[in-house]
């Protein structure tokens, strides 16, 4: 048996399982609770989600029985299935339109979590500047299509960019970046990889491209964008939705 999990959900404390939170490892809290998402902390140690902290009994009771169960004189079915939307727990939004008695096309929230860093590194006479990403998602199909769009040129061959084609879990990245003379760039793609996007075969010069590119290729690929941070901070979040 597993330690209890403490979880902080809106200044609410509860108590769980990691095979709970686990139950359906598609969804948000499997993707959190499975290593495949970042999760943050409060003070006390308890693990925080910044949701609806009153709504969160009917999501965990679900995720314990695997039925929904609502007092009778509930009012607060909009809000548990936008709450539902954000955990993207699939069986739960099909509990939850049954319910309201509508059958409406379900949508899955795909997060894509970019966190990135640079540092630079002396070659010869010159000093570059490295880029380093790594690509966390809710959808396994958005990190096999960002897999498949980017590789690296190095001395004028195109190869993978390493990801495993069986590891859909993250997507780690590292290139340089451009703005340097010609003999510069004749040496680095000799000795260093450079990294483009295809179908357009476009190098990728800095990491506003890299996000760029990322947004161009979840869009063409059948994600909708809903919004994008104005500062590129890190991590940077990009929220998408995909139709089941």
């Amino acid at each position: 048996m597993s330690e209890p999990i403490m979880l902080n959900v809106g200044g609410r404390l509860y108590t769980t399982s990691l095979a709970t939170l686990t139950r359906y490892p598609d969804s948000m809290l499997g993707s959190m609770f499975g290593g495949t998402l970042p999760i943050k902390k409060d003070l006390q140690g308890n693990y925080l989600i910044d949701r609806d902290g009153k709504i969160f009994r009917y999501i965990l009771n679900f995720l314990r029985t695997s039925h929904l169960d609502l007092p009778d004189e509930f009012q607060e079915l909009d809000l548990l299935k936008r709450e539902a939307d954000f955990f993207q727990i699939k069986p739960l939004l099909e509990a939850v339109q049954k319910v309201k008695g509508k059958t409406t096309e379900v949508r899955m929230n795909t997060i894509l979590n970019i966190i990135h860093d640079s540092y630079l590194h002396n070659i010869s006479s010159f000093t570059v500047k490295i880029v380093s990403v790594q690509l966390f998602s809710t959808s396994c199909a958005l990190l096999r299509l960002l897999n498949s769009k980017f590789y690296y040129t190095v001395n004028g061959e195109s190869t993978p960019i390493g990801t495993k084609e069986e590891d859909h879990t993250c997507i780690t990245l590292e290139w340089i970046e451009s703005g340097l003379n010609a003999m510069e760039r004749q040496h680095l793609m000799q000795n260093w990889k450079i990294l483009y996007a295809s179908p357009s075969q476009r190098k990728i010069k800095n990491l506003q491209m890299f996000f760029q590119q990322v947004i161009k290729i979840a869009v063409n690929g059948g994600f909708l964008l809903h919004s994008f941070p104005v500062t590129s901070s890190s991590p940077v979040i990009l929220h998408f939705t995909q139709c089941c």
